[in-house]
């Protein structure tokens, strides 16, 4: 093992140990494939620990010279948020439930109070003490948290390594012991069934897939509980949950493009099951019910999905109520005993992209009202609200300028109550920031949104930051960051690129950057780069770019073909690997990813494609711009291998002098870090990297 104290005298080069495999009749190189443990996810081997130690050593020795910066950033970052903080209660059932961080916290603690009490606190009620459970541990991951119907026991699960594995235990809030139940294993909520006797959870398996939902009965051992239902299509994954009057136990499968589910009896777990439709390639839905009638959100008749209903005497007979059409993306539907709601997005016009809420009624189908925000770029949704009988909504808002704010929205009124806005102790003053909604051309003509958020006194072309992702039909909405005011307020314009890939215009933007139209992501994010600065918000070189896991392959492919454009990149468990972890059938998630990605075990053509991008495969002899790369030992979603490997590569064949470091989180999984402030230093060390390439000094 490296001695963790020695001084490194230049960049670690990984050794090259010849490998190759023909696929398609191509054979392709890989010399940095021993970098892959072969007894992953055990991680042991010597060699691979002492080269993923070494790049560590020589991360610290470069940013040695910036930690006045980082302790700086950090600083300031932490000034902005409130220590001592508590949310919004909300009530359910007989209780009113809240967080709240302590003073210097790290983690929450859960509380409660009936709601016949009063709020002078002699009633509060802890029922679960993160900042305990953390105690000791590197590394600390709440998963799932449930609380029964009768308001007696909490069911919650834990991760202690990043390796989301999570353990499920059962606590008695009446007496605060823990039951003798633990479930280890877990990747799914905890849903309790059978009037609370009993759970209803998905094990993960060897290879990181939740292929069941299991029921265990409370006080009888594990090897009792019984499986519900197994997915035999290793590509899918199983999760559970209640219908939203709580009469239904939902059981979903469903992969990237198809769905089916089935419903049972809450009360009944082990009765019959209902099929509501069975899978068809390319169909997703999700089901509801109400009154013995099921609502329906598919997209089986439009790709931006409409709400339908059927009988539940007859589930797979469908009648639509809102019909799917090119200019709205339905994004969801929530149930509730008096009228439901909708969310989605505009996608042409003026607001395309933003969100929308509307409230419906059973009785009325042309009634439908609105729910107004107060200005023309933002992000909302509905928050928690886990009764069926409510006459208010809780919401929350903000936007690229306003922090965070929880609403109540009073559906007969018709009006919007402030119950809360996120707090800057450091202070804020929104007046003094912009923030625009701009169109720009990609290169095959297509308008893509981008949003930017900048000080109004900021002048001429200046740093710039432009963040992406652009996969899976995730979007980004323009919402607020503290933290990014410390790149904000040292003269930088921050921009979001909506690229396609993301579903931020519909399903017709996410599937325009899936499969073998990928690389219309990677020229979307080139060409607002280039439109930013034709706008005159920036010039080449003076932007930084970020990105991580999806967003992570999306700056490995942009640095490739573009690499003169970006000043800084910081690219976060990049997935840069793309052929080879396609073609392991065998890592946890490919099956599932076939569909984003295509499958080039069988496919040639999927095979080329994922050639062409990705971006291990495409390192070619350029100057590549200054590079922060991050992984995760445990990371079971982007292995740590593929950033390892990648790193050395760059490494060997890169032109010039620029930076390249790698840190690999030695006790962590995909997302770095947990707690609030030791997530906040590993974003210092990102601005201080930024900050420090683009010759950024105050």
């Amino acid at each position: 093992m490296a001695d963790s104290t020695q001084t490194l005298s230049g960049p670690p080069q990984a050794a090259k140990k010849p490998h190759s495999f023909t696929h398609h009749g191509v054979t392709v190189e890989d010399d940095y494939a021993w970098l892959r443990d072969a007894g992953y996810p055990e991680v042991t081997d010597t060699d691979v620990l002492a080269h993923l130690e070494a790049e560590n050593r020589w991360f610290e020795q470069r940013m040695a010279g910036q930690q006045g910066k980082i302790d700086a950033l950090f600083q300031e970052m932490r000034a902005r948020i409130k220590e001592a903080d508590k949310s919004v209660p909300q009530k359910d059932g007989d209780y009113l439930y809240w967080i709240e961080f302590e003073e210097g916290a790290e983690y929450k603690k859960w509380w409660r109070r009936p709601v016949s009490a009063g709020d002078d606190g002699s009633a509060d009620e802890l029922i679960l003490d993160e900042v305990a459970l953390a105690a000791g541990k590197d590394y600390f991951n709440l998963g799932a948290i449930s609380t029964s119907a009768d308001g007696r026991l909490l069911a919650y699960s834990v991760d202690d390594n990043g390796s989301e594995r999570f353990t499920a235990r059962i606590k008695d809030l009446t007496t605060g012991e823990l039951l003798a139940d633990e479930i280890p294993g877990t990747l799914s909520a905890l849903v309790w069934v059978a009037n609370d006797k009993a759970l209803v959870y998905s094990l993960a398996n060897e290879q990181w897939r939740t292929d069941n939902a299991r029921l265990h009965w409370l006080g009888q051992p594990l090897d009792s509980d019984v499986e519900l239902y197994h997915e035999d299509d290793e590509g899918f994954r199983v999760g559970s949950s209640l219908s939203s009057n709580e009469e239904w136990l939902l059981i979903g499968t469903s992969d990237h493009e198809t769905s089916e589910c089935r419903m049972v009896r809450a009360a009944d777990p082990l009765g019959a099951q209902i099929l509501v439709k069975p899978r068809e390639k390319g169909v997703e839905y999700d089901v509801d019910e109400r009154g013995g009638v099921l609502y329906i959100h598919t997209n089986d008749t439009h790709e931006n999905f409409r709400l339908a209903t059927a009988p539940l005497a007859d589930p797979g007979t469908w009648t639509t109520l809102i019909a799917g059409t090119d200019e709205f993306y339905l994004t969801g539907a929530e149930l509730f005993r008096d009228f439901y709601v909708t969310e989605g997005r505009k996608t042409v016009g003026a607001g395309a992209g933003l969100d929308r809420i509307e409230v419906r009624y059973y009785d009325d189908p042309a009634r439908v009202e609105p729910i107004v925000f107060p200005e023309a770029s933002y992000s909302a949704g509905l928050a928690n609200n886990p009764e069926w009988h409510v006459t208010r909504l809780r919401l929350t808002y903000e936007s690229m300028v306003s922090p965070s704010s929880v609403f109540d929205y009073d559906v007969a009124a018709r009006t919007l109550d402030v119950l809360k806005v996120q707090e800057i102790p450091s202070g804020y003053d929104a007046s003094l920031y912009a923030t625009e909604r701009l169109e720009i051309a990609a290169r095959d003509g297509t308008m893509v949104p981008v949003s930017v958020v900048y000080r109004r006194d900021r002048a001429g072309p200046g740093p710039l930051h432009l963040y992406g992702y652009g996969a899976y039909g995730i979007s980004i909405d323009p919402g607020f960051s503290t933290t990014r005011l410390s790149l904000v307020d040292r003269g930088f314009a921050y921009a979001i690129a909506h690229i396609r890939g993301g579903d931020d215009l519909g399903r017709a933007w996410y599937k325009a950057g899936k499969l073998e139209k990928r690389t219309n992501t990677f020229n979307d994010f080139v060409d607002c780069a280039r439109g930013l600065i034709a706008r005159g918000f920036t010039e080449a070189s003076r932007i930084s770019i970020s990105g991580g896991s999806a967003g992570g392959e999306l700056m490995g492919a942009v640095i490739n073909s573009d690499p003169a454009l970006f000043g800084a990149v910081v690219a976060h468990v990049p997935f840069v690997d793309v052929l080879n972890t396609m073609l392991d059938d065998s890592l946890p998630l490919t099956p599932g990813e076939w569909p984003e990605w295509g499958n080039p075990i069988e496919d040639k053509a999927a095979f080329e494609q994922i050639r062409s991008y990705s971006p291990y495969d495409q390192v070619k002899a350029q100057a590549y711009p200054p590079l922060m790369v991050t992984a995760g030992l445990n990371d079971p979603r982007v292995t740590y291998w593929e950033p390892a490997k990648w790193v050395a590569k760059l490494r060997e064949v890169k032109t010039g002098d620029h930076e390249l470091i790698l840190k690999t989180n030695m006790g962590a999984g995909h997302g770095g870090k947990s707690g609030r402030f030791e997530s906040l230093k590993e974003t210092a060390e990102e601005f201080a990297f930024i900050l420090w390439q683009l010759g950024v000094e105050n």
